[in-house]
């Protein structure tokens, strides 16, 4: 090991002071020293710990020599627990000859491994075993009380902590005299208090004032119920103050502003101010001392996934400098640079992950499906329409696939009505046909039973080779199947006697044995979760898999989500579908609304009536949901039979309640949003949506597709009270278009994936900054990706290790709904 051998010495005392991962080098192998090279001064071993200060190392440095160095050392730390006393301290002695430090005799304490940084000290040394992965508590000055308050906002650790944005910013940058103030801007002033004075107002508050001078002016400020403030603001004091300038009695006034010391460096005025999301207990002054005190330590000593060649080239801010200025922002133009950075970063994890699902799926090898043209062209003849373009088109890319011996993972979309059963009935039919079995997995009980007697419906006459009748293969395996029949059903898929089941997660039971499962269709992609449709493949050897989503998703948001999975595209109607008659109604007209539906039910149709969506619980939502019913029932339709619907009832209520529906002993459904993802009713032809403007295009647009499946001419009512201009844009779009594609991109643009999905069903991992609608940077991402994936698709290059971590990371914060 000779790298530095040419031109003056590197010795580790020329860097420790301003680079960590070298001073924690000569502490471990100093310790290691000391203790007789027994391999035990990091628990794990010097070998783990080599492979994680290489990767640590190799980021803080652009020094060649330096980098030449850091390789060599972390290649022979890696022999290192394999080795002999004897040749172990020869290795640290040339190791410690390398770097410089042989004369040293400190010995620190014992620290893990996996330490990838240091906290600074508290005043104890042992504090310096603090890592980005250790409790919050362990801040200095921070208690147990406060660390479980800042656990409600999701942060347990310090890097989460790191990772708590602001969610917006106080501009109190612009920095006036007193004289040029106006009334109603938002400003910052400098000045030095006159006097301060106490009184209590006629309701008992406390009211401070403090008359505040610059020398071109003087201006009052005023705060409520501070009493404190009397000694803190005594004259004399040199002050900043941020806030709204406000008038009172024709005099200019500050109300209630934020105020810092001149002296300190300002956190909460005078500056682009953090404003962070709050819980019980936190004050946002305190958070944002806190946020700052971390980041100013921490952000200098997280470790910077992404290669150096890779920020460079895409001109990308460096980690450090993303997180402070994220949270402590120079300028606008800083926030930008610093978002970008940080919404590249999630969306390369994104692409990242799923290129690997991707690749291991592939890697696999399945069953081909034999296609039996003559059998295929039965059925479409068979059918009582003629098939689209577009369902022959993805028809013949999803037979493609399903001849191959690798196995299919392709994702069908469509509008709603755009006729992705048919499709999915001819795939079930030649996998069928090929001597295998099929399922076919609903959400829900009613909807695996609608698609259950439309598929015995439209195989009607239909024989397989072998003189057999497909239906007579054919099953419904639900969790409300008798457990007799259950049991029987249970036999004939173990015996392969059953090569068709429809059903819901109960296909996914541990004791359900399948003879030979070929192909699996996922109804309603985003209602399974990840562990859900891997218990489905588990269950055959590699099957093909289809997933059916009837939320039409722009590409941009396709290739991000899904793009693991080939994407097939029912873009156009069936001719002669009717138009679902659109209509947004102001307040005043909401009792036309009710005897509108009225005159649908005389005429024996049906309706839903859709409660606003209540974001902040699902408890507060359902609560509101019982309440319009028994209002509805009670003061608007006391002769009609009103059924209630919402996310907190029991599964089997929920069943019974929608069966009810379905069957026509209801006339109108009342419910939660619960719906979106719900039945198939031909008699419901009107579909009422309260708070209308909380939802977005294409959540609306899934609400008005559950009407409109029979013969009957729909409605679909938009009843908003007090609408903001967003909302109001939203319900003109809905009005005047029944395109689902072109809803949704306009949707994606407005609103962003996590809303665009629904707040609880979108299935990606958390995203704290990305915007999916950021075409830009999302390709940019997706490029980036493909081309770390060409070079090193296991991330195993030492420059990519830092980068594999993180992706694992991000990756295992909470279930996706990645396939």
């Amino acid at each position: 090991m000779r790298a530095c051998d040419h031109g003056p010495r590197t010795t580790l005392r020329t860097v420790n002071s301003m680079l960590p991962p070298f001073d924690k080098l000569e502490k471990i192998v100093l310790l290691e020293k000391s203790l007789g090279y027994t391999d035990k001064a990091v628990i794990g071993g010097l070998g783990k710990f080599a492979e994680l200060w290489h990767e640590e190392a190799r980021q803080t440095t652009d020094d060649p020599l330096l980098i030449r160095l850091v390789d060599e050392t972390a290649a022979l730390l890696g022999k290192y627990s394999e080795e002999s006393a004897e040749r172990r301290q020869e290795m640290v002695d040339e190791i410690l000859r390398e770097w410089g430090t042989a004369d040293r005799k400190t010995v620190p304490q014992p620290v893990p491994a996996d330490s990838a940084v240091s906290q600074p000290s508290k005043s104890e040394p042992s504090e310096e075993r603090t890592t980005l992965a250790s409790p919050v508590r362990e801040l200095h000055g921070l208690s147990d009380t406060y660390a479980k308050r800042l656990s409600r906002l999701g942060v347990t650790n310090i890097r989460d902590l790191l990772y708590l944005f602001p969610h917006r910013y106080d501009d109190f940058s612009s920095l006036k005299t007193i004289d040029k103030l106006e009334y109603g801007e938002e400003v910052t002033i400098v000045g030095t208090v006159r006097e301060t004075s106490q009184r209590t107002s006629r309701r008992g508050q406390s009211l401070v004032t403090s008359t505040i001078s610059d020398g071109t002016a003087v201006v009052q400020a005023t705060w409520f119920n501070q009493p404190y403030l009397v000694k803190r603001l005594r004259p004399g004091k040199q002050i900043v103050i941020s806030g709204k300038v406000d008038e009172y009695l024709g005099r200019l006034t500050f109300s209630s502003p934020t105020w810092e010391p001149l002296d300190e460096e300002l956190i909460h005025t005078g500056r682009l101010v953090p404003v962070y999301p709050l819980t019980k207990g936190i004050a946002a002054r305190w958070l944002r001392r806190l946020m700052k005190r971390t980041t100013d330590y921490w952000a200098l000593r997280l470790p910077d996934h992404l290669p150096l060649p890779i920020r460079e080239k895409m001109n990308l801010l460096s980690l450090e400098s993303a997180i402070q200025q994220i949270h402590f922002p120079d300028s606008w133009e800083m926030v930008e640079q610093a978002r970008r950075r940080l919404a590249f970063d999630e969306l390369l994890m994104i692409q990242l992950g799923v290129l690997n699902q991707r690749h291991e799926w592939r890697k696999r090898s399945g069953q081909p499906v034999q296609i039996d043209g003559s059998l295929l062209r039965t059925f479409v003849e068979s059918l009582p329409f003629a098939l689209t373009p577009a369902q022959e088109r993805v028809l013949s890319e999803i037979l493609d696939d399903l001849q191959e011996p690798e196995p299919m993972s392709r994702l069908l979309q469509g509008d709603v009505g755009s006729g992705k059963t048919v499709v999915a009935a001819a795939a079930l039919l030649m996998t069928a046909a090929s001597d295998m079995q099929t399922v076919m997995m609903a959400p829900t009980e009613i909807l695996a039973e609608q698609h259950y007697v439309s598929l015995d419906k439209l195989w009607g006459e239909l024989w397989l080779p072998g003189l057999t009748k497909l239906t007579s293969h054919l099953r419904l395996l639900t969790g409300s199947v008798k457990q007799s029949d259950k049991q029987s059903i249970y036999d004939e898929i173990a015996s392969g006697e059953a090569r068709i089941i429809i059903g819901t997660h109960a296909l996914i039971q541990e004791d359900l044995d399948f003879k030979n499962l070929g192909l699996a269709v996922i109804d309603e992609q985003h209602r399974f979760g990840v562990t859900q449709r891997a218990s489905l493949r588990q269950k055959g050897h590699n099957p093909h898999v289809l997933v059916m989503s009837a939320t039409p998703i722009p590409r941009t948001l396709a290739l991000t989500i899904y793009g693991d999975l080939d994407i097939s595209t029912i873009d156009e109607l069936p001719p002669g579908r009717k138009e679902i008659v659109t209509h947004w109604m102001k307040p005043r007209e909401r009792e036309r609304a009710y005897n509108f539906l009225r005159t649908r039910v005389k005429e024996s149709e049906q309706a839903f009536v859709i409660c606003p969506l209540i974001e902040e619980s699902e408890k507060i939502e359902a609560k509101a949901a019982v309440e319009e019913h028994r209002r509805l029932q009670e003061e608007v339709f006391p002769d009609l039979r009103l059924g209630l619907l919402h996310g907190r009832m029991p599964a089997d209520e929920k069943e019974a309640v929608m069966r009810d529906f379905y069957q026509g002993t209801l006339d109108i459904l009342v419910c939660t949003p619960v719906v979106e993802v719900g039945i198939d009713v031909p008699n419901a032809t009107v579909m009422l949506i309260e708070g209308a403007d909380r939802f977005g295009l294409a959540q609306l647009h899934q609400f008005r597709g559950r009407v409109g499946r029979g013969e009957q001419q729909s409605y679909c009512l938009l009843l908003a009270d007090s609408p903001s201009d967003l909302g109001e844009q939203r319900l003109q779009i809905i009005e005047s278009t029944q395109d689902g594609f072109k809803l949704a991109d306009e949707d994606l643009a407005m609103r962003g994936p996590g809303e665009f999905f629904g707040t609880r069903q979108s299935g990606l991992p958390d995203l704290k900054v990305a915007r999916l609608s950021d075409v830009s940077v999302l390709e940019e991402a997706r490029a980036v990706a493909k081309e770390i994936w060409q070079e090193d698709p296991d991330l195993k290059l030492p420059q990519n290790r830092l980068l594999a971590r993180r992706v694992r990371e991000f990756w295992h914060r909470g279930e996706s709904d990645l396939s």
